[in-house]
């Protein structure tokens, strides 16, 4: 078993079992609803580990959940791709690290979106700086995970419901395993 698997196991079993700010499901069990959807919809590996931790930023230390329900933006998107990068490549990290920007996108882009929003997402929508201005859109859709980050974004969104049958995660760690990258440099890997 791979370090970064065992610290997942840890998050997910500890930090991950915390209320997710102010949804009606876990940390953990939105994450792995967010994973069990990507693999639903046959997305590939890399895809499937993106939507799964997505939202591992607030399970790093790094930053804290209740930071962004009182007020202040914490940043988890770039906490958690920055956290990730010990392992994985930018095909699973840059989805993670925009999937904040591809809510931005979608609330400027789909009005139909933007109403859907749960409250808590509303919410946390404001404090990330709103819809993105049309400058915004322009960046965004000229990133090469563009697609990709708006494809978690999604599974995100759908991944709140407390009836939904969610896999568990152990299903998910040979996964894992085949997107890490390969082992560096003794202590090279993880250590930030």
């Amino acid at each position: 078993m791979s370090d970064v698997v065992e610290r997942l196991m840890l998050m997910f079993a500890g930090a991950g079992a915390a209320e997710y700010l102010g949804e009606d499901v876990s940390l953990a069990t939105h994450m792995l609803a967010a994973g069990t959807l990507a693999m639903d919809a046959g997305a590939p590996d890399r895809l499937v580990v993106a939507a799964l931790l997505h939202d591992v930023g607030h399970l790093t230390g790094a930053v804290s959940g209740a930071e962004l329900m009182s007020g202040t933006d914490n940043h988890h998107d770039d906490a958690g791709a920055t956290w990730l990068a010990g392992w994985f490549p930018p095909e699973v990290t840059e989805p993670v690290r925009q999937h904040v920007a591809a809510k931005r996108y979608l609330c400027a882009v789909d009005g139909d979106y933007l109403a859907g929003l749960s409250s808590a997402s509303a919410f946390t929508l404001r404090l990330q700086g709103g819809p993105f201005d049309p400058a915004g859109v322009a960046a965004f859709e000229a990133s090469p995970y563009a697609r990709d980050a708006v494809a978690v974004r999604r599974w995100d969104d759908a991944a709140k419901d407390p009836a939904a049958v969610v896999r568990p995660l152990a299903i998910f760690l040979p996964l894992i395993d085949r997107v890490t990258r390969p082992a560096g440099p003794p202590g090279g890997r993880g250590a930030r």
